[in-house]
């Protein structure tokens, strides 16, 4: 769960099919750049852009990757904003309190219309800066450590098991987001924080639209329902416990005595229930294209299932699904001789910063034998993925228990003709038909 930029699938391959026919259908890391000339000086390339391979950067990003650290890019509005395409500078600049997350500030980047529909409204953990976001992290921190995670590995364990015996029960094809990729983790962070599954349809409809609807009011009316849906389940909990999950301690400990508000628990438990399925399912599926692309790498992760902590993180390096983290410049910083100034905003672009050679030798080559842990896919800082540990563990079982019992998993349609997402949201497949 990283800071993150919800149409329905339908709606947005019906949007990007277009785009999607004119991508190239091999994966080829040399092609056309035809924005090249504009990226080395002359005009600011625009940023974010549709990938041309669902797990590379897209290749109009390849000069970038020569500018680094800084670049000056063209946002969807018109105006410009700082590029971090270096690594140790991300870093570096993650860590920095004089880059506000709080997009309720004038001026404050954007990379979509869907970003500028709430401009009222700061997403809790996300969009707000310290000592705020130190009080909400430490409301709900205990829940996501890397103690926490181990502890619901048997849980994990058991719906991946679950999900793939209803896949072998109804025989191949099948679609794997719906059927994998998307219940896994929406079915995990349900039972963490006690949220009924039994309305994960309408949850998660409602993130979709928050997340890649291009219409502003969509997202609005999204972000409604979920504020009414999630302050219901609230006051139930206030009027009658009924679990040990983190929205029911939450209630019990903290809105029943008056520390939290309402609206904060509701804002709390919006981004929880959010990313905690959105960008896992993403990764389950970006994760497993990915594979089936590099059969070499996939037979030794099936021959030595000890690869997987690894592969997870090297994945997570690579496809860098959250891209273009945004924060905006309170005070001058001085970066290697250029000065972002009070006021600007700056995005960080995880999928060229985690490829930067100088922290990760031949950065296009998906490789176990790295260590790739100190990638910025969690992000960096005090607004690191507070999920981390679980994704990490809902990863590592999903794709390994995925490839042990299906060891004939492979794509049922050509490879160029499975849709994945547009570039101004959480990367990831929009549906993936496999068979085994």
């Amino acid at each position: 769960m990283t800071d993150t930029q919800v149409t329905t699938d339908a709606e947005i391959a019906t949007d990007t099919q277009a785009a999607h026919d004119t991508r190239i259908a091999t994966h080829d890391e040399g092609a056309a750049c035809p924005a090249e000339a504009a990226v080395r000086g002359e005009t600011p390339v625009a940023f974010p852009q549709d990938r041309t391979c669902p797990y590379r950067p897209p290749a109009a990003y390849d000069p970038l990757r020569a500018s680094r650290p800084l670049a000056r890019v063209t946002l969807y509005d018109g105006s410009t904003a700082w590029l971090v395409t270096g690594h140790e500078t991300a870093r570096a600049l993650l860590a920095d309190p004089r880059l506000s997350t709080d997009r309720t500030r004038p001026g404050y980047p954007a990379t979509s219309p869907r970003l500028r529909a709430l401009p009222d409204r700061r997403a809790a953990l996300l969009n707000v800066d310290d000592p705020e976001h130190h009080a909400q992290r430490r409301l709900v921190l205990a829940n996501f450590t890397l103690k926490r995670a181990t502890a619901m590995r048997p849980a994990i364990q058991r719906v991946v098991d679950e999900r793939i015996d209803a896949m072998l029960a109804q025989g191949p094809p099948a679609e794997l987001v719906s059927a994998f990729a998307l219940p896994v983790p929406s079915t995990v962070i349900c039972e963490l924080l006690g949220v009924p599954y039994a309305d994960h349809e309408f949850f998660e409809e409602q993130s979709r639209r928050l997340l890649r609807s291009r219409v502003q009011q969509e997202v609005r009316d999204a972000r409604d329902r979920l504020d009414a849906y999630l302050g219901a389940l609230i006051d139930r909990k206030l009027e009658a416990p009924s679990g040990d999950g983190v929205l029911d301690v939450l209630v019990d400990k903290q809105v029943r005595e008056g520390t939290v508000d309402r609206q904060e628990a509701v804002s709390l438990a919006t981004i929880l229930l959010v990313a905690g399925h959105e960008t896992t399912a993403n990764m389950i599926s970006l994760g497993v294209y990915t594979l089936l692309q590099h059969p070499d790498r996939l037979a030794e992760l099936r021959a030595d299932p000890s690869l997987l902590p690894a592969a997870v993180e090297e994945l997570m390096r690579m496809l860098s699904i959250a891209d273009g983290l945004l924060r905006q410049a309170t005070d001058d910083i001085d970066v290697g001789g250029t000065t972002i100034r009070a006021g600007d905003g700056v995005v960080f672009a995880t999928s060229v910063i985690n490829r930067d050679e100088s922290a990760f030798p031949a950065p296009d080559d998906l490789d176990w034998s790295r260590s790739a842990r100190h990638h910025v896919a969690f992000g960096f800082g005090i607004h690191q993925c507070l999920g981390q540990n679980l994704a990490r563990a809902e990863l590592e079982i999903a794709l390994g228990t995925l490839l042990a019992r299906l060891p004939g998993l492979r794509l049922a349609v050509p490879a160029e003709e499975v849709r994945f997402k547009p570039g101004d949201t959480i990367q990831g497949m929009l549906e993936l038909p496999v068979t085994w």
